[in-house]
This record gives structure tokens, sequence and C-alpha cells, in this order.
């Protein structure tokens, strides 16, 4: 597919996820109350073609933002619920041996397990064990499941939603960062303000239940996930998102002090893949036709805080993946001419 497309077909675009964002947002506000940056990037990583994990306290509604989401959608959908005792077979899928009725003789028969969904919940996934965790990662990444010796394609489109809790650490297995990267963001869900707290209490303690409508079928998501990656974007924004990433590589000449100081290891380049795309897909909910770099700060928290470790000084001191973020938000320069002539990010960019 060309990497061009014209201003008119862009527009049609914008016009189409404009609508898309808009009514899956109005339906799933008659369940979910507030959210609504939570709920912009798990649209932005459908729309990419990713998966995302949510992490955040009991009782924040992310079981119940997920399924209202799937509910939004025209697809199907299935819910894990990730215990200790889990096992691989029991989420891709396994062979059975049965009788053919035809023949008399047995054979071998798959019999699909709930990653053969459009839309998996993997609700509280840090609390299996990394054999059956690591039974995600050929699904998410190649979307497809191999048992035995056959491989099982999942129909587009594909969708993981996982879900962790971040303070309760015993009896929990946390990802691996090689899981983690499969992710497209990392999102943190936190606490309602006190309108929509209130708010929340008032319609769970009452009689009233909301029923969100269909919005997009699965050929639609697919057709809008061919459509983001047309929009065009410019080699001064691409080497933006590059410096981003680039500057979390502890080592290499032109990194920050602080990213030495603070980290010990950094990003890759699935990590710049991500941003572009995401920030493509902000673009068009945002009504532009082309990606800036506004889009690609507002990503970079999401994609970068699960792609970048902390070493033990960071930890002491209270240093944070976002915090890391956030300066290295500070020190690069967003304007086309401050960032090829600046001399630290040139020495980046010949790495």
């Amino acid at each position: 597919m060309s990497n061009t497309v014209s201003q008119a077909d862009l527009e049609a675009s914008i016009a189409r996820i404009n609508s898309a964002f808009l009514g899956i947002k109005e339906q799933m506000s008659k369940v979910i109350v507030g959210q609504d940056a939570v709920i912009e990037q798990l649209l932005i990583a459908m729309f990419s073609r990713g998966h995302c994990l949510l992490e955040g306290v009991p009782g924040l509604a992310k079981t119940l933002m997920i399924s209202t989401l799937a509910r939004t959608l025209t697809m199907t959908f299935a819910r894990i619920q990730f215990t200790p005792d889990l096992m691989p077979a029991d989420i891709t899928g396994t062979e059975v041996l049965q009788e053919n009725r035809e023949t008399g003789r047995r054979e071998f028969r798959f019999l699909a397990g709930p990653l053969f969904h459009n839309v998996v919940l993997a609700d509280e996934i840090n609390r299996t064990p990394p054999k059956t965790q690591a039974a995600l990662l050929e699904a998410m990444q190649e979307r497809q499941v191999t048992v035995g010796q056959t491989r099982h394609i999942i129909g587009d489109p594909f969708f993981v939603l996982a879900t962790q809790n971040p303070i309760e650490q015993e009896g929990t297995y946390p990802l691996p960062e090689a899981q983690q990267d499969r992710f497209m963001f990392k999102v943190f869900v936190g606490y309602p303000s006190f309108l929509e707290e209130r708010e929340i209490a008032k319609r769970t303690t009452s009689v009233m239940k909301a029923d969100p409508e269909e919005v997009l079928s699965a050929a639609e998501i697919i057709e809008l996930q061919k459509l983001v990656r047309q929009v065009p974007i410019s080699d001064h924004v691409a080497d933006y998102a590059l410096a981003l990433v680039r500057q979390t590589r502890i080592g290499q000449e032109g990194v920050p002090d602080f990213v030495n100081d603070w980290l010990s290891w950094g990003a890759g380049p699935r990590a710049v893949q991500f941003l572009i795309l995401g920030s493509k897909a902000r673009a068009l909910l945002y009504g532009r036709t082309h990606v800036s770099t506004e889009d690609i700060q507002a990503l970079a928290g999401p994609v970068l805080r699960h792609r970048i470790v902390t070493n033990f000084s960071a930890e002491s001191e209270g240093i944070t993946t976002d915090r890391v973020i956030e300066e290295l938000l500070k020190v690069t320069p967003t304007k086309e001419g401050e960032l090829t002539r600046d001399p630290r990010l040139q020495k980046i960019f010949a790495a």
C-alpha cells in the first residue's frame, strides 16, 4: 500500500474515525463515569491494532470498562480470569481424541480456547505463572496459536486487554519485560474526581441499568485500522519520536546524565513503532490530517513506561519511569531547527 493518501481520503477518514470515537464514548458513558483519557488510549490502541495493559487499584472499574467497550463493538468477547492454577491449554485450546461417526476411527480434534475471540480480557494477568503468561506471547505478536504441530490462525480484529493490581504482590507473578513489550500501551487507571465518584455512587446504588448500543462492526474496525496507517508523518516528527526513545539507552553518547543515573535498561525499536502508529490514530481522532510532536508527547507515557527499567538508585530516591519520561520531554526540543542543531542530539542521531 502506498504511503501517500489524498487530502479528500484523509478528510473522509477523519469523519469516520471521529464518528466512531464519539459514538463509542457516548455509549460507554452510559456505564462508565469519567476516565476519558483511559478510554481514549484504549481506542487509539484498538485503531492501531495494538494491545493494552491496564494497571490500577481494585474497584476502579477496569474490568467493567473493558467489557463495556466490547459491548459497543459487534465482535466476540471472552474474559479469562487468571489464577495460579491456570494452564496454557486453558486459554489457547487443546486437542482431544474423538471418534469420527462416519468412519468409526478415532482422530484428534482441536477445541479452540478463549483466545479465539476478537476482544480478550486477561483479568489479573499477574496472578498466573510465567508458563501460562507466555502462552499469550505468540497470540499477541503472531496472531496465531501453535498446539502440537499445528498452527491455528486467530481472526482479525484481535485485541488483548489485560489488567493487573499494583498493590497486592503476594502470590503474583510480575510480567517479564519481554511480554510487557508486546503491549502497545501500559495505561494507569486513577481515582475518580469528587463529582465523578458521587455520580458512580448514585448510579451503582440505584435500580438504573444502562445498556450500551453497538457502534462498530469487525469489518469497520479493520478498515479504520488500515486508514490509520495511511496518515503521513514528517521526518521531523519521526525524528522527535526517535530522539525520545534513543535517549533512554544508557551508556551511549548524547544520553542525558539522569538517564544513566536512573535507568538500567532502555526502550527498543518497538517503542518507536508504537509511538508513531499511535500518534497517527490520535491525529485522526483530533481532526488532523498529519501527526504533530504534540501527539508523540501525549503518548510517550503509555508507550514508554513499561519499556524502560529503573535501577536501584532511582527506586531508592522514589524515581518512577513516568518521572524519567517527564524529564526526557523537557530536555528534547520540539521545534525542527532546535532538534537537529542540538549538539547532544546530533550524537544520538549519529550513533
